[in-house]
């Protein structure tokens, strides 16, 4: 059986007008237009779909059978083509843990008064690409180098490296910096999919450190507030996750974490090099 959606919208657009006259006048299109597409489609089917009567058409009973199904077809293709037209005009960033920390809605501000055509839309995914690799995102912000050749990066800032812990810790409730030293005394929480905390941080050093394992931001944050032991992070988590209980504050020695930004190597979205210029001016700006 062969139709088209053209066949299919004049037939709904004739039945709806209860006239082949009206219908052409609607399609902007001659009344023998409407009268050819939709014997079209008859005989595609198989049967009349609209008979003509003294003051228009009306639906036959295969027409009324075919209506509803037809008009399903026809929204769904209008939902296709708007997916295909705008699906360059979104930018999907994605990130995982925390985004830009306070530079993350100057960024969303900024883009929506300078970019008419794109809009940038924000997609949280705990993974180690934040959603890239799973397809959610267009380009993802991380913070953890990786090695795969799917995908090309770039560094768009430096944070720096900030110890969280309850705010009741007996030892560091007054502190305002700590050292790499001391937290390594300490029991650290990591998440060691998409974390900046790693052992080899404290490569070198003589005992053995303790860590617990957390699976995501929530949990870090609860196992922290807790008391079960603290953790380091970028200085963007402490915008983006405050929390009631958990004290942020410098690491004087911790080694600066570098903010990438990571895309598909044979797929560069439209918008990726007026992003990555937005991003660089606004770690620039401090």
């Amino acid at each position: 059986m062969d139709w088209s959606l053209r066949e299919l919208r004049f037939f709904v657009t004739a039945a709806d007008a209860g006239s082949f006259t009206d219908a052409a006048a609607q399609l902007y299109v001659s009344q023998a237009a409407v009268s050819r597409t939709i014997a079209g489609l008859e005989k595609a089917v198989g049967n009349r779909l609209l008979r003509r009567v003294p003051r228009g058409c009306e639906l036959t009973r295969t027409g009324q059978q075919v209506l509803p199904h037809a008009r399903r077809v026809l929204s769904e293709a209008e939902k296709f083509t708007e997916f295909l037209t705008s699906r360059h005009a979104v930018l999907r960033l994605g990130y995982a843990w925390a985004a830009l920390g306070r530079h993350t809605a100057r960024l969303q501000r900024d883009w929506a008064a300078r970019h008419d055509a794109i809009e940038l839309d924000l997609v949280r995914h705990d993974s180690p690409t934040a959603g890239l690799a799973e397809g959610l995102c267009d380009v993802a912000i991380v913070r953890r180098a990786g090695d795969d050749k799917r995908f090309d990066s770039i560094v768009v800032g430096l944070e720096r490296r900030l110890a969280a812990f309850a705010a009741d810790d007996p030892q560091w409730s007054r502190r305002r910096t700590l050292s790499m030293a001391e937290i390594a005394d300490r029991t650290v929480i990591i998440d060691p999919r998409v974390g900046t905390t790693t052992s080899r941080l404290w490569e070198g050093a003589e005992h053995q450190h303790k860590f617990i394992e957390s699976t995501n931001i929530d949990s870090w944050l609860d196992a922290i507030a807790a008391g079960r032991g603290v953790g380091t992070t970028a200085e963007a988590t402490a915008h983006h996750h405050p929390r009631p209980g958990v004290v942020y504050r410098p690491i004087k020695d911790g080694p600066r974490i570098a903010v990438r930004l990571v895309w598909r190597h044979d797929d560069r979205p439209d918008g990726l090099d007026d992003l990555i210029d937005a991003i660089t001016r606004l770690y620039a700006s401090g």
